[in-house]
């Protein structure tokens, strides 16, 4: 059986890593750290942020709703309070589904 390779995750990812993840500047994720209630990353001794992946999965949620849904601030906040069980749902499965397309465009490569 061929060795195959674990993902690892990690416990917490830096502003700069987050923030190339997004491809948007650190001020943007500040923002919405001070916007949004249920964006609360640690912060070191020196002041330097670390998100947990939870984090980065609220803030995915924060930026599909903003970015591609066209929410207000203020309308992804009333959003993510009432129906926040769902949206996340809905993440995973959008998730999921990139994933897939990811493996699918590798394979169409390799043939």
């Amino acid at each position: 059986m061929p060795y195959k390779e674990r993902e690892i995750t990690k416990l917490y990812y830096t502003m700069g890593e987050v923030t190339e993840m997004f491809q948007v500047n650190a001020s943007q994720i500040r923002f919405y750290e001070r916007e949004f209630e249920i964006l609360q990353p640690k912060k070191n001794k020196k002041g330097n942020r670390l998100f947990s992946p939870e984090d980065v999965e609220n803030l995915k949620i924060i930026f599909h709703l903003v970015k591609d849904k066209g929410y207000t601030l203020s309308g992804a906040k009333d959003h993510l309070k009432t129906n926040k069980t769902e949206i996340k749902e809905n993440q995973k499965v959008i998730d999921s589904l990139e994933k897939l397309k990811k493996f699918l465009l590798e394979v169409k490569d390799q043939l």
